[in-house]
């Protein structure tokens, strides 16, 4: 009595393969969209299986990344809302007023393009290889891994006859995992577009280099309970989000040493296989809401490694230097607001927490984006500047090998009087040195 379960589920495993992958059907697609919370209706749901179709086709292997654009788009939905004239209007009043305001606080130029106003789905469009960046390495290993363990675990009699209708049935169904990966990528994307106010406001440079933007149909979410002038807040946010596209512009190094980082972090990504064989041991493949659940709740992701704690510890004290340097950039530039501090706060709780589109893609990809030491990082650059001056605090980003660290950050008594410590007398040898470089004729020899 016991494998009576197991027989009955056979036909229905062997139905499932045979639709999915000898282009005999699909599965039923509404239940397949619900499980994953997909939007979209029933066209959208026709799209999604013309895209697993196509993406069981594809001979290079690759995931399809356009089906987290089309369903973070989707999730985004009629929810997205196109800038009135009066909004853009006003967000590049606060734009132009806010450029002046930094140029007093920072020495970083203007960008090469004019800030924008961005709807949801601009967002989404702009921001999209930034995070299929992030997550790209963790859907292939689950991919693999789960393709690898549903492969061993198909009875010999469905195994053969599966290899004679369809060949190469293991890379179709990794398509397949890939594939729902990606749409639940974009779900995930899309639940973050209803959240953030601007392209810097995840911490991570999201846009394109050069860029700026603030998201007016979002603005007005974010000051509810706040009892401040719409136009202070959005003068507020258009600051700190010229601050942080003036630095990632001027710190050219800054944005390859964060994906260098999170490289770091990817290389060494594993996917619990202990726990891929429980999962598939009691799976039903028509159970797309397991599925859904196996992904989502990042199950299938294994404890991290110490490498992978060392390039989360290197890339939280990143984050925490880049958001403590904007908040005091930005404090110094809206010191004219009356509400400054405010606002202020309200950022600092946003950017601790997180949102539930934040937390969420924590859960799918393993990687958290939140600075766990903001505040401290913004005490350490507020003593920087009032040691060395707005330039000499700026300079500190010209090379990474002069970035503080997290001792400094722990002790900036110690990092200011190492940086304001008097320089040693130069000896022979170093003055040759400095007229080498500058290319000076040697002295004549004695």
């Amino acid at each position: 009595m016991a494998d009576e379960p197991d027989d009955a589920s056979e036909p229905d495993l062997q139905e499932m393969l045979r639709r999915m992958m000898a282009g005999g059907g699909a599965p039923d697609t509404a239940a397949l969209a619900k499980a994953m919370g997909l939007p979209g209706g029933a066209a959208g749901l026709e799209q999604l299986m013309a895209q697993l179709r196509q993406a069981m086709q594809n001979p290079d292997g690759r995931i399809d990344w356009s089906i987290a654009t089309d369903q973070a788009i989707a999730a985004a939905g009629a929810g997205s809302l196109s800038a009135t004239d009066q909004q853009a209007t006003e967000v590049t009043q606060a734009f132009s007023v806010a450029g002046l305001w930094l140029d007093e606080s920072t020495v970083f130029d203007t960008l090469p393009e004019s800030p924008t106003a961005m709807t949801r789905t601009q967002w989404i469009r702009a921001t999209m290889p930034f995070w299929v960046q992030l997550a790209e390495p963790v859907a292939l290993r689950i991919a693999d891994s789960l393709t690898s363990v549903f492969t061993e675990q198909i009875p010999p009699e469905i195994a053969g006859e599966l290899a004679a209708r369809v060949p190469d049935a293991g890379r179709m169904l990794q398509q397949v995992c890939g594939t729902i990966f990606a749409a639940q990528l974009g779900a995930v994307v899309g639940g973050l577009s209803a959240e953030v106010v601007s392209g810097g406001d995840v911490g991570v440079p999201l846009l394109p280099d050069g860029k700026a933007a603030l998201l007016p149909q979002n603005l007005a979410a974010f000051g509810e309970g706040l009892d401040i002038d719409a136009q202070q807040i959005a003068l507020y946010l258009a600051v700190r989000e010229l601050a942080h596209a003036r630095l990632f512009r001027h710190a050219r190094w800054l944005r390859l040493g964060l994906t260098s980082t999170i490289a770091d972090f990817s290389r060494d990504l594993g996917v619990d296989i202990d726990q891929v064989q429980r999962f598939a041991e009691g799976f039903d493949p028509t159970d797309t809401e397991r599925l859904k659940e196996a992904f989502s709740s990042g199950e299938l992701i294994p404890p991290k490694t110490a490498s992978q704690e060392a390039a989360l510890a290197r890339l939280e004290t990143t984050l925490a230097l880049v958001e403590g340097w904007v908040d005091v950039v930005t404090a110094d530039a809206t010191a004219r607001l009356p509400r400054s501090g405010a606002i202020a706060e309200t950022v600092r709780r946003r950017r601790a927490t997180g949102g539930p589109g934040e937390q969420a893609f924590a859960t799918l990809v393993g990687l958290e984006l939140r600075p766990r030491r903001l505040r401290e990082a913004a005490a350490m650059w507020r003593r920087v500047t009032e040691a060395l001056g707005t330039a000499g605090r700026d300079a500190l980003w010209s090379h990474p090998d002069l970035l503080p660290t997290a001792a400094d950050i722990d002790d900036p008594d110690a990092l200011i009087a190492r940086l304001t410590a008097p320089e040693p007398p130069k000896d022979d040898v170093d003055r040759e040195i400095e007229e080498m470089l500058r290319g000076d004729d040697p002295p004549p020899p004695v």
